[in-house]
């Protein structure tokens, strides 16, 4: 999931959280699929960042999930022999991998 400005919004993306009023309540929940008319209703009621689905928006400097996942390969490589050390990896890994759908 990625925070976005609503700016960036483009419809069919899909909010991965609830956006909330200040109250509390909810003005549009999570698995919510984008449309045209739903970001500009959204932006006239001032909300400014929403979260989403995946990570559509890339950000300069920003690494894709491939450069992430051969830097993770590279820091443990030292230590392929120690069973937790890779098991650690491998839940690092599914983080990782979770954070970008």
């Amino acid at each position: 999931m990625q925070a976005i400005p609503l700016t960036l919004a483009t419809s069919g993306m899909t909010l991965a959280r609830d956006i909330l009023r200040e109250d509390g309540i909810i003005l549009c929940g999570k698995g919510t699929v984008l449309s045209v008319a739903l970001i500009e209703r959204l932006k006239r009621l001032g909300v400014q960042t929403i979260t989403v689905e995946g990570h559509p928006i890339a950000e300069e400097g920003e690494k894709t999930l491939e450069g992430e996942l051969a830097d993770l390969e590279e820091r443990f490589r030292p230590r392929t022999g120690d069973p937790l050390l890779m098991r650690v990896k491998e839940i690092i890994k599914d983080l990782i991998v979770t954070s970008w759908q």
